[in-house]
């Protein structure tokens, strides 16, 4: 060793134990303080001396570069890419489903294809619209006043059926129930029209020596009552067939005109009728109540 290498190690070793002056704590203030030994002690002591940890990262990048050029481990490589294959062809599978799930479901039957104002109000007496009561209340309802209704179905079937068939037509279901009920008598009938005709709203019936229309089951009977509502309510035809034998009359009538309001079925559905709509809606505010 030179005498001048030796004094260099005199001298970092004074430096190592003085509180005075630490040890340089970055590579540049290092490579600073190895400069002013000059270019042999620049030699003998390397950057790494003073971070080893560098001197193992380079070792490490070596090996890591001798890895990646050994033929063993470079048909390893190649053999998991082929087993990873089926993956990325279940990878493929997980996103084509994916995608087919983003695409919107066709609308279930009795769900409306078009726009129908919500309804949000008891005093609201459009006869387009969303209900507010619920079945349970309408079944209630009926109940409380006559245990026993004169209908083929049990009541909550019925009330399902308007919630159905008014749901399809943007017709208000609890409203049009309520209706139903002012028509029937609460299912006592009493009048022209009997039970086993199926008819609720006294469709076709234009005097008491005229019976009006008979329908197959209770389900034709409330969508020919929803139909002939929306044949008022709205020049839009019925999404289902038309079996209401005066909806086509009634469209005729009123060509582009419309009758938005349950009072103004005064006089035209029920005659003289003054306070019909009303009375129809008095009973369907008696329903929220249930």
């Amino acid at each position: 060793m030179t005498d001048f290498a030796s004094s260099a190690l005199r001298h970092i070793a004074v430096k190592e134990v003085s509180p005075i002056s630490p040890l340089p704590k970055t590579e540049a203030s290092a490579r600073r303080a190895v400069s002013t030994m000059g270019a042999e002690s620049t030699s003998a002591f390397p950057a790494d001396a003073f971070f080893p940890e560098r001197a193992f990262a380079t070792a490490s990048v070596t090996a890591d570069a001798r890895r990646a050029h050994d033929p063993a481990t470079a048909t390893k490589v190649r053999t998991e890419r082929t087993a990873d294959a089926p993956k990325k062809s279940d990878f493929r599978t997980r996103i084509n489903a994916l995608l087919q799930e983003t695409v919107p479901p066709a609308p279930a039957e009795g769900e409306p294809v078009f726009s129908v104002p919500r309804t949000l109000s008891a005093y609201d007496t459009a006869i387009i619209g969303t209900p507010l009561a619920t079945e349970e209340q309408c079944v209630d309802y009926l109940l409380s006043v006559n245990p026993h209704p004169a209908i083929s179905v049990s009541p909550r079937e019925l009330v399902s059926y308007y919630y159905e068939e008014g749901a399809r037509e943007g017709i208000r279901p609890d409203v049009a129930f309520a209706q139903a009920l002012k028509e029937t008598g609460f299912f006592r009938y009493g009048g022209t029209v009997t039970p086993d005709q199926n008819n609720y709203c006294g469709l076709g019936t234009t005097s008491t020596a005229v019976k009006g229309a008979y329908f197959p089951t209770s389900k034709m009977g409330v969508r020919a009552h929803i139909q002939h509502l929306l044949a008022y309510a709205s020049t839009r035809k019925p999404v289902h067939p038309v079996i209401d034998p005066r909806y086509t009359l009634v469209r005729n009538v009123y060509g582009t005109s419309t009758l938005d309001h349950w009072q103004d079925l005064n006089g035209r559905w029920a005659v003289p009728g003054d306070s019909y709509g009303q009375s129809i809606l008095s009973m369907f505010r008696a329903i929220l109540q249930k």
